[in-house]
């Protein structure tokens, strides 16, 4: 009898047959975003979340202190520049969703309460459309910048629709070009024309998700009718066009992303894309006058010299193409070479300076280049711009014609301050200032160094009490990224999003340490720092942040009962593995929007663009390493693990909620207790209003007081 079972089950495959996905990852349901068995789950853990911390007589503290913040009246106004307007998207209590809105130039300076005029009220766009709408940018045509395309997303992902827009008249431009919703590429190339990248539909866009298709559409022209200027391969990344200058000085350059890291650059001559010889890692930052401004992210040969990492370049375009052009002297230059404690945050360019903003081991400064206009050779006029010590600076708003610019100070305990810059003498000049959030006198920060694994010093931030007792019981919290090239700067927030100095009520009043680790995966120290932690080498980024936290404890500042620690998207991979790999050294751990199953990662939503970072786990050899640390799957019963509290959104069309869901439930069918927030809007940021993100704060801060008190 057993036999001819076993002979039925050899005919019929079943004996031997593959492992279904489902048998694999008992959890793989819920991937499946709005399934009805996978919302109802998020609903249920939503509620007990909200059952269990919401009860506290903290989070309704939290809650209070975390909105009168982010609502602050004095905040920052964001600004960018188009022609002789400001533009600023702004959310209080009276609008929620948010006005879109802009001010003249001069009045905007001069008075401390600017002349805003409204260009579009998003809760009333709200109250007239269905659905839940997100503003996401507007872009308008130079010189004029009448005409713009205006970018609303249903949810607040990063797949937008795009609408023409008249910003006089405020109104939608009935005959305009518009598209559905897509994650799209689309710039201006003259008023009747747009290089469009979008969903074309089938084949037309990449394994990652972005368009592998850019068009030249013109005005009253079907978009089926459009020209294809370049069809790049699936696995590419993304591609898209652009314009730069105006009038006889245009440049048209196609971008195909070949991978995270690496592009290939075209220039369009006569319609026709002509391919760029330069290192495919090599990054265009930008264009000044006729030449483009080059970073190198790895030693090249170029004209017979030896060229270094991370030097930054300016050559003609005609050099670098196919067909070699004679060199002439001014053709192509060395513009900057950093050294080994300098990277290179951002290079913006007017008609007649470079501006570029650095890191010097962490700590922002800007400097501005000017020609000698007399030396045909370009001999640089260097100019330091003076902004307060020990800070993070952001660029914006730049005038091309003037060189004026707009820049934003801020430190961990110095709220953000925003810098007029006049591009004649080059000074600062403050002309907004964020009322603090917090008192930050009895604060003090420093910058420490703790010793990696492999021997490599970490730079991190601790904002402590001056008067703190090195006991080892100080509630301390860690926030790092460490990955994608990305420098995690002092500021106000405490972490890159706009969090207006909640911090500092949330935490530090409360007698809480605040820490920030610069650890490897990042771009605090250049193009080594960040390649020095990725693929193979991704686990220096654990190892970085475990010395940190090792460090605070040796030097009696906290210990593991009382050290928590958060990071989001990236940097909730990164708290995932290090609390998979060494969960005896923390307390308690937040998990914001984070990619968590490396085996799966590449199938889901963006992931297969970030295969440059971290592998491809289809491939053997790559998986041999990511399965080290992936924190799906080093996941162990019988564990200590710290508490655990992981944040998404449904919306999120970048990193899967899968993640987040998965860990979570996997944590609970091994009994451990796990504390789940899942806003049903808001894409990656992971909330739309400034009630979402108090909620999301409050529970946060809930979870870090209840558990390392």
């Amino acid at each position: 009898m057993l036999h001819r079972i076993v002979l039925l089950l050899l005919l019929s495959g079943a004996l031997f047959a593959e492992p279904t996905e489902s048998s694999v990852d008992p959890f793989i349901w819920l991937e499946d975003i709005d399934s009805t068995r996978a919302m109802d789950w998020v609903k249920d853990h939503n509620r007990t979340t909200a059952e269990d911390y919401k009860s506290k007589p903290i989070y309704d503290e939290l809650y209070q202190q975390a909105l009168t913040t982010l609502n602050n009246q004095s905040r920052i106004p964001e600004v960018s520049r188009q022609g002789d307007w400001l533009y600023n998207y702004w959310k209080d209590d009276a609008h929620p969703r948010g006005l879109y809105r802009r001010a003249r130039v001069d009045n905007f300076i001069d008075h401390e309460q600017a002349d805003w005029e409204t260009v579009i009220d998003m809760d009333d766009y709200n109250k007239n459309h269905e659905g839940t709408w997100v503003f996401k940018g507007l872009n308008c045509l130079k010189p004029d910048y009448q005409r713009c395309l205006m970018y609303l997303s249903p949810g607040g992902g990063d797949a937008v629709v795009m609408k023409e827009f008249d910003v006089d008249e405020k109104q939608f431009i009935d005959d305009g070009f518009q598209l559905p919703k897509a994650k799209m590429r689309v710039t201006w190339r003259d008023r009747d024309h747009l290089y469009v990248a979008t969903d074309f539909g089938a084949d037309s866009m990449t394994s990652s998700g972005y368009p592998a298709v850019v068009k030249l559409w013109q005005r009253g022209q079907d978009l089926s009718d459009a020209k294809t200027l370049m069809t790049v391969p699936k696995e590419s990344v993304s591609v898209s066009a652009f314009r730069s200058g105006e009038g006889d000085n245009t440049m048209d350059l196609i971008v195909d992303g070949t991978s995270f890291w690496t592009n290939d650059y075209y220039l369009l001559l006569g319609g026709e894309p002509q391919k760029l010889d330069l290192p495919d890692s090599a990054v265009v930052n930008d264009i000044y006058q006729d030449q483009l401004v080059v970073s190198l992210k790895e030693d090249w040969q170029f004209q017979g010299q030896s060229l270094k990492q991370g030097m930054v370049l300016l050559i003609k375009p005609k050099l670098l193409l196919m067909q070699k052009a004679e060199v002439k002297e001014g053709d192509w230059q060395v513009f900057l070479t950093p050294d080994s404690f300098t990277t290179i945050e951002a290079i913006v360019t007017s008609d007649n300076s470079i501006i570029v903003n650095s890191l010097v081991d962490v700590v922002a400064q800007v400097d501005v280049y000017q020609p000698d206009k007399e030396d045909p050779n370009r001999i640089w006029k260097k100019s330091r711009v003076e902004f307060p010590p020990n800070g993070a600076v952001s660029l914006s708003a730049v005038d091309d014609k003037s060189g004026d610019f707009f820049a934003v100070y801020e430190s961990f305990i110095k709220p953000p301050t925003l810098y007029h810059v006049a591009g004649d003498d080059l000074k600062a000049t403050a002309v907004r200032q964020q009322k603090p959030s917090f008192d930050a006198t009895p604060y003090v920060v420093k910058q420490y160094f703790a010793r990696s694994t492999d021997g490599t010093f970490v730079p991190y931030f601790i904002v402590m009490n001056k008067n703190l007792e090195f006991n080892g019981q100080n509630p301390t919290h860690i926030f790092s990224y460490g990955g994608f090239r990305n420098s995690l700067t002092p500021s106000y927030s405490g972490s890159y999003e706009a969090l207006e100095g909640a911090y500092g009520k949330l935490w530090l009043d409360r007698g809480g340490v605040f820490v920030s680790a610069n650890i490897r995966g990042g771009g605090e120290y250049g193009p080594k720092w960040h390649q020095a932690a990725i693929l193979e080498n991704k686990t220096k980024s654990y190892e970085d942040f475990e010395a940190v936290a090792r460090d605070l404890v040796e030097r009696n500042i906290t210990s593991p009962e009382h050290l928590g620690i958060e990071g989001r998207s990236n940097g909730g991979l990164l708290v995932g593995a290090t609390m998979t790999r060494h969960p005896e050294l923390y307390g308690a751990a937040v998990i914001g929007v984070p990619l968590l199953d490396l085996k799966r990662y590449h199938k889901l939503l963006a992931g297969a663009s970030w295969m440059g970072e971290f592998g491809n786990p289809d491939k053997p050899e790559d998986w041999a390493f990511m399965k080290k640390y992936s924190p799906y799957q080093n996941l162990k019963k019988d564990t200590d693990y710290p508490a655990t509290f992981f944040f998404t959104s449904t919306r999120d069309d970048r990193v899967h909620p899968g993640h987040a869901r998965k860990m979570a439930a996997k944590m609970e069918s091994y009994g451990y207790p796990v504390w789940y927030y899942e806003n049903i809007e808001g894409g990656h940021g992971g909330s739309s209003t400034n009630e979402q993100l108090a909620e999301r704060l409050a529970l946060v801060y809930t979870h870090l007081w209840t558990h390392l008190k």
